[in-house]
C-alpha cells in the first residue's frame, strides 16, 4: 500500500510537536518550584542572571530557556540574549492564584506516570484505582489546576446564574461543597460571603487535612472540613450544595444527586460543574477533548471503577 508523503509529513510533523511537549513536561514543573517563571515574569533576564536570582546552576538554566522558548513557553531577544515571559505567558505560568494554572495542570500529568504501571493493569483486568491510591503530586495539582477556574468564574459567574443564591449567602446562609479536595472552592465561597458558614465533605481523608490547614492559613473561620462520602454526608437545610469537578469520578453519582436533593432546603440549589463536553465522541476529537480523555482514562475511570461506579468518565459521551 502506497504511502501519502505529505500526510506522513504532517503526521510526523504533529508528532515531534507531542514528543516536544511531553519531554518538556518535566522541565515546567522544575521551572516552576525552582521560580523561574515568576523571576522571568518581573522582567528580562539573561541565562546567568536568572540562576543567580534562583539560586540555581547556570548551565541547566541555560538549557532550561533554551527548551521553553522553543516551545514558546519563553520569549528570547537575540539583541540582548536575554529571556522574559510576555504578559499573557506570566497569566499562565506564574501566577498560581490567577485564572489560568498551567504548571498546575503538568502536576496532573506527573501523577499518571506515577500510576503508569497500575494503568497498564487497569487495561487488562479492568479493575479501578481509588483516588487515595495515586501520587501526593494529584492532588495539588487538581487543588491549583481547578482554583484558578474557580477564581475566575465561581464569584462572578456561576454562583450570580444560580437564581436566589447570591442574596441567601451574603445575608448568611448553608453552603455544603461535595467532594472538596483541598478547599480551594470552599474556601473561596467562605471568604466571598462572611456571613454564610461552609461545609466542605471529600472521603479522601488527607485531602480534608490539608483543607483544614488552607483555611487555617488563609484565616478563614466560616469554613469546616469532614470526612464523609457523597452519599451519606450529615446536615439538612443547605441553600447550596456544590459538585465541582468530581460527580463524573463517583462510585454512585445517582445516589449523591439523590442525597442532595434530600439535605437541601426545599428552595435550595444544587449547582453541578463538570468538563465542558460535546454529547458525541466526535464533537471531542480536539485539543481539549484529547486533555479530558487522556485524564479521564487514567484518573476518572479508574477511580469510579474501584467502587463498582458507572464509569462516566470526563467527557461522559
Amino acid at each position: 500500500m502506497p504511502v501519502n508523503e505529505e500526510r506522513l509529513h504532517a503526521f510526523l510533523g504533529k508528532a515531534v510537536g507531542d514528543l516536544g511537549a511531553a519531554i518538556s513536561a518535566t522541565l515546567i514543573l522544575v521551572g516552576d518550584e525552582l521560580g523561574f517563571y515568576k523571576a522571568l515574569a518581573a522582567g528580562p533576564l539573561a541565562a546567568a542572571e536568572l540562576a543567580k536570582r534562583t539560586g540555581t546552576a547556570e548551565r541547566y538554566v541555560r538549557e532550561w530557556l533554551a527548551n521553553q522558548a522553543a516551545g514558546g513557553y519563553v520569549e528570547y531577544d537575540t539583541a540582548s540574549d536575554k529571556y522574559a515571559l510576555n504578559e499573557e505567558q506570566a497569566l499562565c505560568m506564574a501566577d498560581p492564584n490567577g485564572p489560568v494554572d498551567l504548571p498546575g495542570a503538568y502536576a496532573i500529568v506527573e501523577a499518571v506516570f506515577h500510576a503508569k504501571q497500575r494503568t497498564l493493569e487497569h487495561f487488562r483486568n479492568g479493575q479501578g484505582m481509588e483516588w487515595g491510591e495515586h501520587h501526593p503530586c494529584l492532588f495539588r495539582g487538581t487543588e491549583r489546576f481547578f482554583r484558578a477556574g474557580y477564581n475566575a468564574s465561581l464569584i462572578g459567574a456561576w454562583l450570580p446564574a444560580l437564581e436566589g443564591v447570591v442574596d441567601k449567602l451574603g445575608k448568611g446562609g448553608r453552603g455544603a461543597d461535595i467532594g472538596c479536595g483541598h478547599g480551594a472552592s470552599t474556601i473561596l465561597m467562605a471568604q466571598s460571603f462572611p456571613k454564610s458558614s461552609f461545609v466542605g465533605f471529600d472521603y479522601h481523608a488527607p485531602s480534608i487535612d490539608v483543607a483544614r490547614e488552607r483555611a487555617k492559613a488563609a484565616g478563614v473561620k466560616n469554613a469546616t472540613f469532614e470526612v464523609a462520602d457523597a452519599t451519606n454526608y450529615p446536615g439538612r437545610d443547605y441553600d447550596l450544595i456544590a459538585f465541582f469537578d468530581c460527580l463524573h469520578d463517583m462510585g454512585d453519582p445517582v445516589g449523591a444527586a439523590r442525597h442532595a436533593r434530600q439535605a437541601m432546603k426545599s428552595d435550595g440549589n444544587c449547582m453541578l460543574v463538570e468538563p465542558l463536553a460535546g454529547d458525541r465522541v466526535q464533537d471531542n476529537l480536539n485539543p481539549v477533548g484529547r486533555v479530558y480523555y487522556g485524564a479521564s482514562s487514567q484518573i476518572c475511570v479508574p477511580v469510579s471503577l474501584a467502587r463498582k461506579g458507572p464509569a462516566l468518565g470526563a467527557q461522559a459521551a
